[in-house]
């Protein structure tokens, strides 16, 4: 096994201060194009492999038979921010299904959207399970298990829709489920190696003209033209996309995963920050995106992630993020 390499480090009074190590993969249709750390290292994608975990709702027909739009494909791929603009949506698509959010299995917390976290905590109303960030892709297994009348409970590992995903999974990355754990949404997420899932966002990248083909590429094309809905206003995701105007899907995942899909070259992008550390995550998938020409450097959003000072409460500029040495050059 080799090791992490490093990848982003964080400089304070001109002296390292901390180093963010990990492994990242290039993947297109020829291949691996390039790879830092360890390929063969495994991870759990945790939520960067939610459009593996929408493939059987495209599949099997069942988004065709409730009718579902651009906006729901993107939500079933979101860890969205429980805004109004999500809470809404999903809520009006469980009523569509004839479900509530009782139905839902992924567990209640406080939304990461300000507005609406404020909003709760100023009244009598408590959070529900629409408001959190995995209620889409949810809302996706729900709309398959009414399709197929299966049981409630679809979030167990042996349900028939998480044995379609397990197989989906090894499918699409090319090689056995290396394990699984449980999300924090309940759901089993399957542990792959990081180049496995780069070779899996290749495929999304690529599409096809079979079932799978099809359904992969409207599901990348919905997360391209809702960047809003796959996250949520000042974040990464949407942050990312929306600078890329619809060239380029990307998804991150807890404890630092972030993936690409860019359908223009077939190339899809799979990394992993060792320490889980989210900021390492960002800066590393921003320095990709414009090593390969997908971001301009001195786009505000490449500042915002990788470039710019940090600051401390004054706003007195104390600390800069660097690509470490023998990672990329931008």
């Amino acid at each position: 096994m080799m090791a992490a390499a490093d990848l982003i480090e964080l400089w304070r009074g001109g002296l390292p201060e901390s180093i963010h190590q990990g492994h990242a993969v290039v993947w297109d249709r020829g291949g691996m194009v390039a790879a830092w750390g360890d390929p063969q290292a495994v991870i759990f994608p945790r939520s960067s492999c939610k459009m593996i975990q929408a493939l059987p709702l495209l599949e099997s027909g069942a988004a065709d038979a409730a009718r579902l739009g651009t906006e729901q494909l993107a939500l079933s791929c979101a860890s969205h921010s429980g805004a109004r603009i999500h809470v809404d949506r999903v809520g009006a698509w469980l009523g569509a299904l004839g479900l509530g959010e009782s139905d839902l299995r992924c567990g209640t917390h406080l939304p990461w959207d300000a507005a609406e976290s404020r909003r709760l905590t100023c009244s009598d109303e408590a959070p529900c399970q629409i408001h959190n960030n995995c209620s889409g892709k949810h809302a996706g297994f729900l709309t398959w298990n009414r399709h197929h009348g299966a049981d409630p409970d679809y979030h167990l590992p042996d349900h028939p829709l998480q044995q379609a995903i397990r197989a989906a999974t090894e499918e699409v990355t090319g090689e056995p489920v290396a394990g699984m754990g449980i999300d924090g949404c309940s759901a089993p997420n399957f542990a792959t190696s990081v180049a496995g899932l780069a070779r899996a966002m290749s495929a999304f990248a690529c599409g096809g003209e079979d079932a799978r083909g099809q359904g992969m590429q409207r599901l990348v094309q919905a997360m391209m033209l809702h960047p809003e809905l796959v996250a949520g206003e000042g974040r990464a995701c949407t942050d990312l996309m929306r600078a890329m105007k619809g060239r380029v899907a990307v998804k991150t995942g807890a404890e630092a995963v972030f993936i690409a899909i860019a359908p223009e070259r077939g190339m899809g992008i799979a990394l992993k920050i060792a320490d889980g550390a989210t900021r390492a995550s960002e800066a590393a998938i921003t320095a990709l995106l414009v090593h390969y020409g997908f971001l301009e450097a001195n786009h505000p959003v490449v500042g915002k992630y990788l470039t710019d000072p940090l600051r401390n409460w004054r706003g007195i500029e104390v600390a800069e993020r660097r690509l470490a040495e023998g990672f990329l050059k931008i």
